[in-house]
């Protein structure tokens, strides 16, 4: 069984930077697709970015939000620079074995860290 869990969430004021982590015990962690989501209150859960060999970001924050991984150890991380409240939400960490897995179907999932923005 997969488990995941997310770290680096807080409260910062904005404009400031995080960076989210996500461990996987994952053996064949490598083989996984990995997303990111984050869900505000009273809001849906929206996919924020993905990566299996490259990384896709969502539109409405590629140019401030970077997906990457280290498959040494087992890691993807989040970079979130130039935050806004906006962007204030509980961040997840998800994953699938399949390739391009849709989104809010990833089979494995993170308890989910909070990150709180003031202005």
């Amino acid at each position: 069984q997969v488990q995941l869990v997310e770290s680096g969430g807080g409260l910062v004021q904005a404009g400031d930077s995080l960076r989210l982590s996500c461990a996987a015990s994952a053996r064949t962690f490598n083989f996984l697709t990995v997303g990111w989501f984050r869900q505000a209150p009273g809001k849906e859960r929206d996919l924020i970015a993905s990566i299996s060999w490259t990384g896709r970001v969502a539109n409405d924050v590629q140019d401030r939000f970077t997906i990457s991984r280290d498959n040494a150890k087992n890691m993807v991380y989040l970079q979130m620079n130039s935050l806004q409240p906006g962007d204030a939400a509980v961040y997840y960490c998800a994953a699938d074995e399949r390739l391009r897995p849709i989104n809010n179907t990833y089979r494995y999932w993170g308890q989910g860290t909070q990150v709180t923005v003031s202005s």
